[in-house]
């Protein structure tokens, strides 16, 4: 069986973090987004279509020609005009029946499965307000009617969430559509014409959905992922004095200096270097040859290989890139003062994150003098540095990628 997996935008939304990766390369769990995708997949498809663009490179370095022995194929969209023409990319390597999904979020192997009974059908998931997705709108027997991008009148609460199950028969469909209002090719117009000729079914998951939109987003799926943890592996040093409460992952060669707390669950990478007297909390993952020192409390946060945080830091809730230094007495506040959702700035307009705590979303290669303080929500993009003592209010350096 083979599936697509469409990985070819550039996805500024996740921007400052996807400057310098493409968005499949974002760490969960100190794993690359794609690992926990193409995990889920293991058993189920011998081959999978990589649909590459932004940074392709990155991606064929990493993966290479097969993954738990998934044979890999990468087919270049050279322009990204639409999910419609990003599945049209696959067509000279499809044998016959075929899954294709976003590769930016992460689907269930259960509702893999669930697809694989039928010839043409999609997954979707009912949700309380359908009017911000498309909507599949179906009979009493799980057949496609209808479906609507953000409908104004209630169809249904069932929402697309982009993963679907061909026949290679869609490309003649998906070659005649005409280009939508954004100037794309959209393969919700193929669906609706195969709707008209075949059964098209329409399964609602009963696994999990975890979509990646925002950077914030990896937060929620990290949480969700360690949830499920249970055992604790430790393959480095942990000194006298030190606690370890709960899963905790640690990896060779690493360091837990005298009077640290480790509250699980953690995952903390090869050859870091982590206290004393630091407090890491539940839900965060710590990548390879990091420092983190002196009286430090991370919580709930991603830290990418190769950064360090200096003594008398908090980090909460907060994505900091590869290769920060972030100086003693940094400080990224995750709750407004009126303890209301926290908001960010996307293309320069606040976006609502959901989060009632958020911190700071650090890119690759931050550098904040000490006692440096970050407001809920900022970002600071590639390369930036902060003065000794200052106040973050604004996100930094974007105007470079305006």
């Amino acid at each position: 069986m083979q599936a697509v997996l469409m990985v070819a935008g550039k996805s500024t939304r996740t921007y400052p973090l996807t400057l310098t990766r493409p968005k499949p390369l974002l760490p969960i769990v100190n794993r690359p987004l794609i690992y926990h995708s193409l995990d889920q997949m293991t058993g189920l498809f011998d081959e999978v279509i990589l649909i590459t663009g932004y940074r392709q490179e990155m991606i064929r370095d990493l993966l290479g020609d097969e993954y738990r022995g998934i044979r890999l194929v990468y087919q270049e969209q050279k322009e990204q005009l639409g999910t419609g023409h990003a599945i049209l990319q696959a067509k000279p390597h499809i044998r016959g029946r075929f899954v294709a999904m976003n590769g930016d979020d992460l689907f269930a192997r259960e509702d893999f499965i669930k697809l694989l009974d039928h010839s043409y059908a999609a997954l979707a998931k009912p949700v309380p307000d359908p009017s911000i997705y498309g909507v599949c709108q179906v009979d009493e027997h799980k057949r496609l009617i209808n479906m609507v991008e953000k409908p104004q009148t209630f169809l249904g609460n069932l929402a697309n969430i982009g993963c679907y199950i061909f026949e290679p028969d869609i490309f003649d469909l998906i070659e005649k559509l005409p280009l939508s209002e954004r100037g794309e090719i959209e393969i919700i117009g193929a669906i609706m014409e195969k709707a008209r000729q075949a059964d098209f079914i329409i399964e609602s998951i009963t696994g999990f959905w975890l979509p990646t939109g925002y950077a914030w987003d990896l937060l929620k799926h990290q949480e969700f992922l360690m949830t499920a943890m249970s055992d604790s592996v430790n393959r480095g040093s942990v000194e006298p004095g030190a606690v370890i409460k709960g899963p905790v992952q640690i990896g060779a060669d690493t360091l837990i200096r005298s009077g640290s707390y480790i509250e699980g669950p953690v995952v903390i990478g090869e050859h870091c270097d982590i206290g004393p007297n630091c407090y890491i909390r539940r839900f965060t993952a710590i990548g390879d040859h990091c420092r983190i020192g002196h009286a430090v409390e991370v919580k709930n946060s991603i830290v990418m290989n190769r950064s360090h945080i200096a003594h008398l830091s908090y980090i909460g809730d907060s994505v900091v890139g590869e290769g920060c230094n972030l100086g003693a007495g940094t400080i990224t506040a995750n709750v407004r003062h009126d303890h209301k959702e926290v908001q960010s700035l996307i293309k320069g307009k606040k976006v609502d994150t959901g989060r009632r705590k958020l911190g700071a979303i650090l890119s690759d290669g931050v550098q904040t003098g000490i006692n440096t303080s970050i407001y809920p929500g900022r970002k600071i993009w590639p390369g930036q540095l902060t003065r000794p003592g200052q106040v973050v209010q604004h996100d930094l350096g974007e105007e470079e990628t305006a």
